[in-house]
């Protein structure tokens, strides 16, 4: 995430929604990929999307615009249901998240359109609730998050504190968290725009694609993952299908890409890692997550990254980086305004 500055010079965030030292009121502007402002001198002709009516999106429409939502809300099919208080912050957290996956791969050039524009190719998101958080309005008893035909399904319950974490201790996890799960599952929605299925790289890093993939999870949660996995793999549950491997390593080359242009863009590295091969990337990335690690263990906290990038998993990244090489646009962010 780049380092965002108000017209004053105050210091802004991806989420902010005004200025603390001059009051101005701001949205993020996605066309541009920066925070601007919406009052004061030199305002933007734009305006806020409609659902910052409920406290859960800062990103603007240009006036001009037969829109109410803004590009990222465009995305959405269903939302929680904001008759109950506690969903609002729920979908805030979800929003949150969901922009923050849509900024990294729109940085990275990737093809990004609604499923509302375009059945076939674009992307729609899901967040439901089961009977866990509303027995009297939703019959099913755990609705998983997922990805199927274009559309990410996220629970709402990830979005609460204590669910997920309860979740993560019964998955024996080291890490859970919203965001990624949305990195994730757009591994698997991308995984669908490319051709690399039968390609013999893919099956000698990944294995077989066409596994029987109900009967491969099965035995994961039943038997859990090998003993060698973390040789191997990102995470245990890369181990359960080559495609669950493709995703979770997918979902670490975003985290890893986000979080070396915020060191960047923060001065903790002194180079242009964009630049760089992944080998060195990932050299460097594996210098400054150690560091990330100490920085959290010295106030009390657990690890922020607890992972390793092995050989394999470099290889299995850089094979990642070149699909996402062969995806991109010259210009991704299609918002039909």
């Amino acid at each position: 995430m780049k380092n965002f500055r108000c017209q004053c010079g105050q210091q802004l965030f991806f989420d902010s929604q005004s200025c603390i030292r001059c009051g101005r009121r701001l949205g993020f502007d996605v066309e541009n990929m920066e925070m601007v402002a919406l009052s004061g001198d030199q305002a933007t002709h734009s305006r806020l999307c409609a659902n910052s009516e409920y406290g859960v999106c800062n990103w603007v429409i240009p006036e001009s615009s037969t829109h109410s939502l803004c590009f990222a809300c465009q995305f959405n099919r269903t939302i929680p249901y904001l008759g109950k208080p506690e969903n609002v912050t729920r979908w805030r957290v979800l929003e949150s998240a969901k922009k923050r996956l849509f900024y990294t791969l729109l940085r990275l050039g990737l093809p990004l359109v609604s499923g509302h524009v375009d059945t076939q190719h674009g992307l729609l998101f899901d967040f439901v609730e089961d009977a866990r958080s509303d027995p009297n309005r939703y019959p099913e008893k755990f609705v998983h998050t997922g990805y199927a035909n274009g559309v990410i399904t996220v629970n709402v319950l990830e979005a609460d504190d204590a669910a997920r974490e309860s979740m993560k201790a019964a998955l024996r996890e080291s890490y859970r968290s919203v965001l990624g799960h949305l990195r994730h599952e757009s591994g698997h929605f991308y995984w669908s725009h490319l051709q690399v299925a039968l390609t013999a790289e893919f099956k000698q890093l990944f294995g077989d694609s066409q596994a029987d993939y109900a009967a491969a999870l099965e035995k994961h949660y039943a038997d859990g993952p090998p003993a060698d996995w973390n040789q191997r793999f990102i995470s245990a549950y890369a181990s359960a299908h080559p495609l669950e491997d493709w995703a979770e390593t997918w979902g670490h080359y975003l985290h890893i890409f986000d979080l070396l242009e915020t060191a960047a863009t923060h001065g903790l590295i002194d180079v242009q890692f964009d630049q760089m091969d992944m080998q060195a990337q990932i050299s460097l990335w594996r210098k400054l997550s150690v560091t990330l690690n100490e920085l959290n263990r010295s106030i009390g906290l657990g690890d922020a990254y607890p992972f390793i990038v092995t050989d394999l998993v470099q290889e299995k990244l850089t094979f990642i980086d070149r699909a996402i090489k062969s995806l991109k646009t010259p210009h991704s962010a299609q918002a039909g305004y």
